[in-house]
């Protein structure tokens, strides 16, 4: 499936966002829906080396090709921040906690409570 640990470029992030968003989508409609989208050809490049990397492959639909992600959001989201975790924190949850607690404007209460829910159900099935 490509090399899958390639880091994504600005433009290839938007292209898979919105390859999620949409579940599937040919090249015109991924160009119609980038902020300020380069030319038809570029962005059929950019899912050309998206579907080398192994994030995307196509199937051909008539003349059009139409592209979905080769795994759900949820599980590349998983691979991301894993290699997040790896790369600026040194494989630390509790550093990277922080990093985010510090970062933020803060929490709500509802946020505190499901975190805090998220925790217990882990300690619970022995996480």
């Amino acid at each position: 499936m490509g090399n899958r640990s390639q880091e994504l470029s600005r433009r290839e992030r938007q292209i898979m966002d919105v390859i999620y968003q949409r579940e599937q989508a040919t090249v015109g409609e991924v160009q119609e829906a980038l902020p300020d989208p380069p030319s038809y050809s570029s962005v059929r490049a950019l899912m050309g080396i998206l579907e080398e990397k192994g994030w995307l492959l196509h199937e051909q639909d008539g003349a059009r090709y139409i592209y979905r992600p080769t795994q759900p959001r949820a599980s590349a989201g998983k691979q991301a921040i894993a290699r997040v975790l790896h790369t600026f924190y040194g494989g630390s949850v509790e550093q990277a906690v922080a990093a985010l607690l510090e970062s933020s404007d803060g929490f709500t209460d509802e946020q505190m409570m499901q975190i805090s829910a998220l925790i217990a159900q882990a300690r619970q099935e022995g996480r």
